[in-house]
């Protein structure tokens, strides 16, 4: 039997993970080498396990996640008005197809950006497609949009994408196109996509935000009727962590 053979006719269909794992078993002595029915379920293991990996890193590497943050990281308490439980309910992502929002506030240097971070890289790691925007940064797509006439398709990326991270929401003014591109996206993941939201203003400081009534009513409408909330209390990690270092 020509091994070799065997390898390269794995490669070629692509089967990467399962090329890999058949060249590891042949290193065993024969005598510890599987049978044939466990072989062939090893190297169907390892093949699902690495599609799983390379379609977490193609998310991940889309996703411009901002911080390499993991769940086990975000440290839970009573202080900051973070409980490990409140966090577990949301590990396994199931909101995501619920369609259901998460709407994270607290003051600046509290750990928003690096919880929402978290659970983007969570979604990442259970096969959903997520992307995560600086508001700063969605105003300039949506700018340049408009110029070059994509509108439309970066509109249907936003829906198709399964988890949507909006950071530093409310740090600035948004002008009108603005509020009515935010009302728009909302309006088409409502329901069926899920989107996160930081912001250092409360929630009910939000409509506020917006400055426009009846947009303002019609997006807030569409945030917080399946939402999940939580308020980071506490002071900044940022100064504690300069404190130690100091």
């Amino acid at each position: 039997m020509n091994t070799q053979l065997t390898l390269d006719q794995l490669r070629t269909m692509k089967l990467h993970g399962m090329a890999d794992a058949y060249q590891e078993l042949l290193t065993l002595p024969v005598q510890e080498q599987p049978s044939a029915d466990l072989m062939i379920g090893k190297l169907v293991d390892a093949e699902h396990a690495y599609r799983k990996e390379q379609t977490t890193r193609r998310h991940l590497l889309r996703s411009k996640i901002r911080y390499p943050a993991m769940l086990e990281q975000i440290h839970c308490s009573a202080d900051r008005n973070l409980s490990r439980e409140q966090l577990l309910s949301l590990a396994d992502c199931r909101y995501i197809e619920r369609g259901e929002n998460i709407l994270i506030t607290g003051a600046t240097g509290c750990g928003k950006s690096y919880l929402a971070s978290a659970l983007g890289r969570q979604a990442c790691s259970l096969g959903y497609s997520t992307l995560y925007l600086g508001m700063n940064r969605l105003m300039e797509q949506l700018t340049q949009a408009k110029l070059d006439g994509s509108y439309m398709k970066w509109l249907n990326k936003l829906e198709k994408t399964r988890l949507l991270i909006l950071d530093d929401f409310g740090l600035q003014e948004l002008d009108h196109l603005t509020r009515l591109t935010l009302l728009q996206i909302l309006e088409d993941r409502y329901g069926k996509q899920a989107v996160i939201i930081t912001a250092q203003l409360p929630v009910n400081k939000w409509h506020d935000i917006i400055a426009e009534p009846t947009v303002a009513d019609s997006i807030l409408d569409r945030l917080l009727g399946s939402a999940h909330r939580i308020e980071l209390q506490g002071q900044s990690l940022r100064r504690k962590k300069l404190g130690k270092n100091m």
